[in-house]
């Protein structure tokens, strides 16, 4: 087909395809009903080919990057021989398929003249599918069943008629139904305006043409990131990290251990050496798993790769079943993300082994996930679903980002005056933390706090945290961010509240949660005291926690560094330290003598 080979006509229906997936984020963001959807954009759109494979993904979330493939080979297994015009498949089973009972999918195969052509696909994660918590998502569940209503593989319209049996099954298994279908209402109306938009594709270049460029499409990205994998340089490296807890058994670590192997223009990514799954919820599917790899991956990877299934046969992942990443019945789920965020920190970090001049440090650890529901005097039910992540790991050429969400998130923020006109929760703060990011050359983002002041009578709360104990680590001499905190009542009886939690909390009281600090990258003592007094100004940094951890002496009632002080500071902080190598990975303030060594 001479015509498929056209470089210019290709580029335009590549990124016409692209468009449509675009258009389709889109679409959700503006016809949803629901904060988690709207403000923290947790949800993903995506174009697939007549067989089922990602053509392209579009806007807002890294973390679906392994999804949308899973739950396509499920759909075709199950419905293959059996798809008609009008059909529309919706799932969440996590062992069928999809990820998290929260994250429901909808997918709509797209026909032309009765021939199948494409798929249009969603995911979004809806604010309660049913089960033991509001908001489906409690880390302290330990099995499936106690998680929501479980959708296997069906049929939400056949041959354009709605299934009213599982509507109402999912009606009668859900807390808030007008909000439930209010959103799955945006995932079709994404899927509408895909087949509207791929009938002109189809209309303009022919249904021949069409199915031969979706296949270079796919083949094209394979070619790109063959092309610079290949450039990276051969051979293993493996990183380990570890998860406080699971939420359940308190003080029990859960490691996480990643070995990438790159030969030539193929990378492996094998989480064998990972923890056995764990009984609280935090345990991954293999698709989220693989997004977590695929996503650090990507990182040093050139931009302009499509996010499609090329991509994903050159990046192999493995990780053996039964275990935290890699979950089988009954593994509860729910709080996954916890786990997905961190694997793709551990990723990072055994790509900073490989790539040192590339590759930041940890984040916060993200994301938190807080949940407050419960029920009003009229016995109307309220949820609050939030997920946030704000600060990025120093970079080994500028300082980690303030107040941005990680990178497998692409988050945003809810708005505090939506969140207080809709739910009975007033923001009391949400501000910058001094004195948490992790020192360094580079010093770590600032993390913020958010303090939540409950106003109805009672309702129930969950958290979902971490990096308490196993900080986020600092990297080539870089300090480890401070830990995350969680408080009720800050400002009367301040009782500290484990990283994982289902409670109670009645009216009047107050959450407080603090993001962990983010690691820094590089000595400290290296940093530019302009940069610290610029800190110490911004009341991002305390002067006293300027010279303890960079040697820098700020006078306040001048605004200026003291050199003379700060020479005998670091001098003094040089020789107490005694550093013979610097430190390559550090999860603590001091760097064991082994360590020290690396």
């Amino acid at each position: 087909m001479a015509e498929s080979r056209d470089p210019i006509a290709f580029e335009l229906f590549k990124n016409a395809i692209f468009s449509i997936a675009d258009e389709m984020a889109l679409t959700v963001f503006r016809t949803t009903y629901s904060g988690v959807l709207k403000d923290n954009m947790d949800y993903s759109t995506g174009f697939a080919d007549a067989q089922g494979k990602l053509v392209a993904q579009g806007l807002t979330l890294p973390g679906h990057l392994g999804s949308i493939p899973t739950a396509m080979e499920s759909i075709m297994r199950h419905f293959s021989a059996d798809m008609r015009e009008g059909d529309v498949y919706i799932m969440n089973d996590p062992f069928d398929g999809g990820m998290h009972l929260p994250d429901i999918f909808i997918f709509k195969p797209l026909f032309h003249e009765g021939r199948r052509m494409a798929f249009a696909a969603t995911v979004c994660h809806h604010t309660d599918v049913g089960g033991r918590v509001a908001g489906s998502n409690a880390s302290d569940s330990t099995e499936i069943y106690a998680e929501g209503l479980r959708i296997p593989p069906l049929k939400f319209y056949e041959a354009g008629k709605r299934n009213e049996t599982v509507v109402a099954f999912i009606e009668k298994n859900v807390r808030l139904p007008v909000q439930v279908f209010g959103d799955l209402r945006a995932q079709l109306a994404a899927c509408h305006i895909a087949e509207k938009q791929f009938a002109e594709l189809v209309a303009r270049y022919g249904p021949d043409q069409v199915s031969a460029y979706m296949v270079e499409t796919v083949d094209y990205a394979e070619r790109l990131t063959r092309a610079a994998l290949s450039k990276l340089p051969d051979g293993q490296w493996s990183f380990e990290d570890w998860i406080d807890d699971d939420g359940v058994d308190y003080g029990k670590p859960i490691r996480l251990f990643v070995t990438l192997t790159k030969k030539g223009d193929h990378m492996l990514v094998d989480w064998t050496g990972t923890s056995p799954q764990v009984k609280g919820a935090i345990n991954n599917t293999l698709s989220f798993t693989k997004a977590a790899a695929y996503t650090g991956v990507r990182s040093v990877l050139p931009g302009g790769i499509p996010n499609n299934e090329g991509v994903f046969r050159a990046i192999e992942v493995v990780c053996p079943p039964g275990t935290v990443g890699n979950g089988v019945l009954p593994a509860a789920c729910a709080a996954r993300g916890l786990t997905g965020f961190r694997m793709t920190d551990c990723v990072f970090g055994a790509l900073a082994m490989m790539l040192p001049d590339k590759v930041f440090a940890a984040g916060d650890g993200g994301n938190t996930g807080i949940s407050i529901g419960g029920y009003y005097p009229d016995r109307k039910p309220f949820i609050y679903v939030d997920f946030t992540c704000g600060a990025w790991g120093a970079r080994p050429w500028a300082d980690g980002l303030d107040g941005n969400s990680h990178m497998f998130a692409n988050m945003a923020s809810h708005s505090i005056e939506v969140t207080e006109a809709e739910h009975p929760i007033q923001l009391l703060a949400y501000e910058f933390v001094a004195d948490k990011a992790g020192a360094g050359k580079f010093r770590g983002g600032v993390p913020f706090r958010r303090d939540y002041k409950f106003l109805e009578e009672e309702g129930v709360l969950q958290v979902r945290s971490d990096r308490r104990t196993h900080r986020p680590f600092g990297l080539y001499g870089g300090s480890p961010g401070q830990p995350s905190e969680n408080y009720r009542n800050p400002d009367a009886e301040n009782e500290i509240l484990p990283s994982k939690l289902t409670m109670t909390i009645r009216k009047g009281e107050v959450f407080r949660h603090v993001l962990a600090g983010a690691g820094g990258w590089g000595d400290p003592l290296e940093r530019d005291p302009a940069k610290v007094l610029k800190d110490v100004r911004n009341e991002l940094l305390s002067p006293a926690k300027a010279k303890a951890d960079y040697g820098v002496v700020v006078d306040t009632a001048t605004w200026t560094v003291d050199a003379g002080a700060s020479d005998l500071a670091r001098a003094e902080i040089r020789r107490t330290r005694g550093w013979t190598t610097t430190p390559t990975v550090q999860w603590t303030d001091a760097a064991p003598a082994a360590q020290a060594a690396e």
